[in-house]
């Protein structure tokens, strides 16, 4: 089987991402829609989230003062509800205002000011813009190996999303310490059957998936599922992640039947969890479709694509640039099943969309 381009789910170890509540909470409800917030991004429900993490905006600034790190919290959560859906655009501001409020508030190495930095970071991988995301990372691993030792869990999460760049600018070598380093401060303080455990090992097989260490990969992501599997269930979205990229490595060994059955297992986990129009079904789908292109099953790749294409544009709109990619597989799919007229029209509409970016 021909290589194929194909996305692929790498975990941004996300503790302390969203703020429940801080110190200094002394608004009821905001920290009753702060706790309804967590559940929502950890549900991937980031479309309902967003008016809930706008109301509680709304309730902090006049309850606590527009410079107040309260108010830094509720920026750094309603931005976090729109990263996920790619609309960095609005996420950007609310993630600045929130990091000079935090600085002026709490301290320039501060929790607060760390956790900012380490979800603008994220923000910017996830763009693709490594130059503005690695000084984010950087920083705040500076601030929680000061504040909190070399060994901290705080410190485990940015090494491992520090290492999600690098690995990304296609530097294994740099990354693979990275992981190795993380995984053993998450082993030492929570022990081998962690969720966090299983995170930075899936990563790091991950890493030596992109790497054709298959030998190295296949065991990390088995025992990766089977801590999620104990700890959450054989449902969880997170083996979903790595069922997915367990299906790429396959694919890439040229075992199509297990890479299909573990991408089709993956897809059913996520719509159980997030429903079947979630943007948590994107990437699934993307590699879905990729995968039947791939083997020549155009007539199987081109619904993949068509439903692809679907979400994306109910959680995004139809005008956002980041249909493009999803325009292109649909159209791709098109022009070999002979159907030029439509696939000229979604060319133009890509082409159109990827000018704005």
């Amino acid at each position: 089987m021909r290589k194929y381009r194909r996305q692929r789910f790498f975990i941004a170890i996300a503790c302390g991402a969203l703020f429940a509540c801080c110190l200094w909470a002394q608004d009821k409800s905001w920290g009753g829609l702060n706790q309804r917030l967590l559940e929502y991004y950890r549900s991937g429900r980031y479309t309902e989230g967003i008016p809930l993490a706008t109301e509680a905006l709304q309730i902090a600034e006049p309850a606590f003062g527009p410079n107040h790190p309260n108010v830094a919290t509720s920026l750094n959560n309603l931005a976090e509800m729109y990263r996920p859906l790619g609309r960095y655009a609005e996420a950007l501001p609310l993630y600045e205002r929130g990091l000079r409020i935090g600085e002026a508030t709490a301290g320039p190495d501060s929790l607060l000011v760390a956790a900012t930095l380490n979800n603008m970071g994220e923000m910017y991988r996830l763009q693709g813009d490594f130059t503005r995301a690695e000084p984010l990372y950087r920083r705040a691993l500076a601030i929680r190996e000061k504040g909190f030792g070399a060994n901290s869990p705080d410190v485990a999460q940015t090494l491992n999303n520090l290492a999600l760049l690098v690995a990304a600018q296609n530097k294994p070598q740099e990354a693979e310490p990275m992981y190795q380093r993380a995984l053993g401060i998450y082993r030492s303080v929570f022990g081998e059957e962690h969720p966090l455990v299983a995170a930075c090992m899936s990563n790091l097989a991950e890493l030596y998936r992109t790497q054709r260490k298959f030998s190295l990969a296949r065991p990390l992501y088995q025992k990766a599922i089977e801590i999620t599997e104990k700890n959450e269930g054989p449902n969880d979205p997170r083996i979903a992640m790595d069922l997915n990229n367990q299906a790429l490595l396959y694919a890439a060994d040229n075992k199509p039947k297990e890479a299909e059955r573990l991408f089709q297992r993956a897809l059913g986990i996520k719509e159980k969890a997030y429903g079947n129009e979630s943007p948590t079904l994107l990437t699934t789908l993307d590699n879905l479709g990729t995968f039947y292109a791939s083997l020549k099953r155009y007539r199987e790749a081109a619904p993949v694509f068509a439903r692809e294409l679907q979400i994306a544009e109910k959680n995004w709109g139809e005008d956002s640039p980041e249909l493009a990619g999803a325009l292109g597989n649909l159209a791709g799919a098109y022009r070999k099943l002979g159907q030029s007229e439509e696939a000229g029209k979604l060319e133009a509409r890509a082409s159109k969309l990827s000018a704005r970016r």
